[in-house]
């Protein structure tokens, strides 16, 4: 079989085929920073974690802001006997746990001590988390309280 002029393809001048293997260096280049970045695992796990840290941080101040609208709503229904109650449950409340944390830390092994200290070092980070909560828990305890009584 013969072929003609109008088959045969032109050969490439040096300059398209430099353009050419540049282009397919590039290619390549991208495609080994592809699968080294699939095949990363702690970079890839670092990601996830910090995107869950946000997604954690962003749900807890919505929170916060839910429980402080209902602590809100539940203190301004609330006649003023209840709550000079929950605020003397609120105050026992804390003077017990203020013993009971004397107590562990008199008698707590050491390792355990250091733990309590790191879990003490976050609660005081989201103190005020924590205490909207709390409050929100005590007074919603209360209020069920008083229903059935």
């Amino acid at each position: 079989m013969t072929h003609t002029p109008a088959d045969q393809h032109s050969t490439p001048t040096p300059a398209e085929l430099r353009e050419q293997m540049e282009h397919t260096r590039h290619e390549l280049g991208d495609t080994v920073q592809a699968l080294a970045d699939k095949t990363d695992v702690k970079a890839r796990a670092r990601q996830k974690a910090g995107q869950l840290k946000d997604d954690a941080v962003a749900k807890a101040s919505e929170l916060k802001v839910q429980a402080t609208k209902a602590t809100s709503q539940v203190q301004d229904k609330l006649p003023d006997s209840f709550k000079e109650k929950a605020a003397q449950a609120a105050g026992q409340a804390r003077a017990a746990a203020l013993q009971a944390g004397r107590t562990w830390e008199e008698k707590a092994p050491a390792p355990l001590q250091q733990k309590r200290a790191q879990s003490a070092q976050l609660a005081r980070e989201h103190r005020t988390l924590l205490l909207t909560v709390a409050a929100g828990i005590t007074v919603l305890w209360l209020a069920g309280r008083i229903k059935k009584g």
